[in-house]
């Protein structure tokens, strides 16, 4: 089987190779494609790489009848109908490692050049002035730098911050306190502690709807005076006109901003009259490193998903919690499991089933998520009018199907890669046990009462 990949935008040649170079993916390059041509287009692909500028639109999932794979060569995807690839079973597939040290770097030469007056002091030298006395700045050292979002980026900037002698603080209640032990970082348990100490406060999270208008007036209010805000993340985190009113009031000393809430940035746009606001085209990732890291990682992930179904770096699909490898006999002997007990509980007339209950092993546990969604996908092969059903979508389908779904470990100690998946409904279950050790065909063990190995 031979599996078609469009690549949109400009994708680094060194990402395209690696999808050129199997015989099994041929590749189509069209770095720029206008709506209708490319929902024309869509149909005949199984994959569609690109960065930010093509949209990945809800109308252009459903039209690509054969697609598997949405690749976005960065981190954002925000450009994505992300619910609409999950409904339909498509794995999107994002880079968020490659441009973590450029925008690390884009940090401190952008806050530094602000503090410095960089920019100004540039314009004044080529325009034949002279003026040392005009443009005295100040240092980041003893400076208190909050972050929010201590992930890849957020950590790198700390690290970094700490080499300068800043004081540094973060915020992020899905990280663990190990991780802000390691960096030598204070944790500040709630956003408004952090912004009560950050006289410089830099944002690395991505845009949900919790973190949209995380900023606004309220919490740059909370800002010491003089402060700095930077937004390197994304548009919309950031309340655009409450950060122009905080400036207008001589709250803040100034802003470093590289994303927006509409890009391109409109050309009468207030923010372009604020000299100490220090814009950038969105440049994160505009290193040629970084291009193409992210290009690389993207096209390598979705030709293992193309080729072997790893989703390991799907960021649609459940956790598995390691390495594909290690945990995917587990992921088939959940999907058999509940097939073979959807066939048994038929013979015994019942037709549908109300309740699916997967117990696992203490080293399955982290990828508990992933075993229930793929029995699910087991129970409802050959049940569902969905032409895509996979280990992406069965969970929300069993869902909307009204089954109930439920998963805990097994209390056995003796079989840590055991698997119990339990199915349900009325008066009527069956169990059906098995093993899933890696590097081992996965078996059932048990069915009902019956031993089997």
């Amino acid at each position: 089987m031979t599996f078609r990949v469009l690549v949109t935008d400009d994708i680094d040649p060194e990402g395209v190779a690696i999808l050129s170079a199997e015989p099994r993916i041929k590749v189509d390059e069209v770095p720029t494609l206008p709506k209708d041509e490319l929902l024309a287009r869509i149909p005949n692909y199984d994959a569609i790489v690109g960065r930010s500028a093509t949209r990945i639109s809800a109308d252009l999932l459903e039209k690509g009848t054969r697609l598997k794979v949405v690749g976005r060569a960065g981190v954002g995807v925000d450009n994505i109908a992300l619910d609409t690839a999950t409904s339909l079973g498509v794995a999107v597939i994002n880079a968020p490692a490659g441009n973590t040290i450029a925008v690390a770097e884009l940090f401190f030469g952008t806050v530094i050049s602000l503090l410095r007056h960089i920019p100004r002091a540039d314009s004044s030298m080529h325009s034949g002035q002279w003026d040392r006395s005009a443009l005295l700045g100040s240092e980041l050292k003893g400076r208190t730098l909050g972050i929010v979002g201590l992930g890849r980026i957020g950590g790198e900037v700390a690290t970094r911050a700490r080499a300068f002698g800043m004081n540094v603080i973060a915020y992020d209640p899905y990280i663990a306190q190990s991780r802000f032990e390691a960096l030598r970082v204070q944790e500040m348990k709630a956003l408004e502690d952090l912004l009560g100490e950050a006289n410089i406060l830099t944002l690395h999270t991505p845009l949900t709807d919790e973190t949209t208008g995380m900023i606004g007036r309220r919490e740059l209010a909370r800002l010491p005076r003089q402060a700095i805000v930077v937004n390197m993340a994304r548009g919309g985190i950031v309340d655009e006109k409450a950060l122009l009113d905080a400036f207008a009031n001589d709250h803040l000393l100034g802003a470093v901003i590289d994303a927006y809430e509409k890009e391109p940035l409109a050309t009468d746009h207030p923010l372009r009259k604020i000299p100490n606001f220090l814009l950038t085209p969105h440049i994160g990732a505009s290193t040629s490193e970084a291009q193409r890291n992210v290009a690389v990682d993207v096209c390598v992930a979705v030709r293992d998903a193309l080729l072997s179904g790893e989703l390991s770096r799907s960021i649609n699909v459940a956790d598995v919690g390691g390495q594909w490898s290690e945990v995917e006999p587990a992921l088939t002997l959940a999907r058999r499991a509940a097939a073979v007990g959807r066939a048994i509980l038929a013979t015994q007339g019942m037709r549908v089933v109300q309740r699916i209950d997967v117990r696992s092993g203490s080293a399955l546990a982290p990828a508990r998520s992933a075993l229930l969604a793929s029995a699910a996908r087991g129970l409802l092969e050959g049940r569902v009018e969905q032409e895509r059903l996979n280990l992406i979508n069965a969970r929300s389908i069993a869902e909307n199907r009204g089954i109930d779904l439920s998963t805990t470990e097994t209390a056995a100690q003796d079989n840590p890669y055991g698997i119990e998946v339990r199915l349900s409904g009325g008066m009527q279950e069956i169990a059906i046990a098995g093993n899933a050790q890696p590097g081992n065909t996965p078996r059932l063990t048990r069915i009902g009462a019956f031993h089997v190995d």
